[in-house]
């Protein structure tokens, strides 16, 4: 004890407490700043009808919510969110697991292919959406062409209301299934050499390793990339308004387009605010209870 009836014990916890609270300062000042001050004004700013540039502001109340509720554009474009969501985990996951087990089986061999395979996520997603345009243009595009080496006419994949969506993601896929197969790759190593080689020991074939032993082991890994996967999905933007602005009509519209092209093409802010405090409480309940049903009922 010291003079005024503290222990050391309680000295040294004090001090840990003041230290860990200097480190977290800058943290916590970064999340306030960059992350909880723009949604809390992003929700009072759907209480106005505002340009965004003028100094006028009139208060409406609830009457953007209530226009929102009553949006058929707004809806479409979270059901299209939500089907991009469904299908990138359907093509991804299973993807990226397949070529990181392709990879992990392979072993140093195969290294060129990784490389390969990663490249895609090297570029940036607008760069991708230019480079997509312009292979997949209804004239000299690589689809209409190989269609007219076999007598067949041009294609238009973006600019139909019925292939648009379906186009888009399977170039979203090709973008990002190299980053589920590197994080497969992890998850690959976290699982012991010594079971590999225990299985082979008792005869088990590549294939029944995999099954049996390296998918149940994976499974933490592949619940985490399905949410990953879920919650990018449903924020997408740039790759989509580079190819196809939301068209054509609201065939890829999502929230995230429908949301800059009310706000910063329409000046209509205060209702860009509320689409974008709707987008925010639908991602939040779909992410809640998307990892309520992957992860179901934690053990106590």
């Amino acid at each position: 004890m010291n003079e005024k009836g503290i222990s050391l014990v309680q000295l040294r916890q004090r001090k840990t407490r003041q230290t860990a609270a200097l480190f977290l300062a800058p943290v916590i000042i970064l999340l306030v700043v960059f992350i909880a001050y723009p949604i809390i004004d992003t929700f009072i700013t759907s209480g106005y009808q505002w340009n965004g540039i003028s100094a006028d502001k009139k208060m409406v109340g609830l009457a953007n919510w209530a226009k929102l509720i009553k949006d058929t554009k707004f809806w479409i474009a979270f059901k299209n969110n939500v089907i991009i969501m469904i299908l990138s985990i359907i093509i991804q996951i299973p993807l990226g697991l397949a070529m990181a087990t392709f990879l992990d089986f392979g072993g140093k061999k195969l290294t060129i292919f990784k490389v390969i395979w990663f490249i895609p996520m090297l570029m940036s997603s607008v760069a991708i959406g230019f480079l997509f345009t312009y292979a997949l243009a209804t004239n000299g595009g690589i689809v209409s062409t190989i269609s007219g080496w076999f007598g067949g006419g041009n294609i238009d994949l973006l600019g139909n209301p019925k292939l648009a969506l379906l186009t888009v993601i399977l170039i979203i896929a090709w973008q990002f299934t190299p980053f589920y197969m590197v994080y497969f790759m992890a998850g690959y190593t976290n699982i012991p050499y010594d079971v590999f080689e225990a299985a082979r020991i008792d005869g088990a074939t590549r294939g029944q390793y995999f099954w049996k032993i390296a998918l149940p082991l994976l499974i933490p890994s592949i619940k985490s990339a399905a949410i990953l996967s879920m919650v990018g999905s449903l924020k997408y933007f740039d790759l989509i308004y580079v190819m196809t602005g939301g068209g054509p009509g609201t065939a890829t519209e999502l929230m995230a387009t429908y949301m800059y092209k009310e706000s910063f093409k329409n000046f209509n802010m205060g209702y860009g605010s509320a689409i974008a405090g709707g987008m925010f409480i639908l991602i939040t309940m779909v992410s809640m209870i998307t990892m309520k049903l992957i992860n179901g009922k934690q053990e106590d």
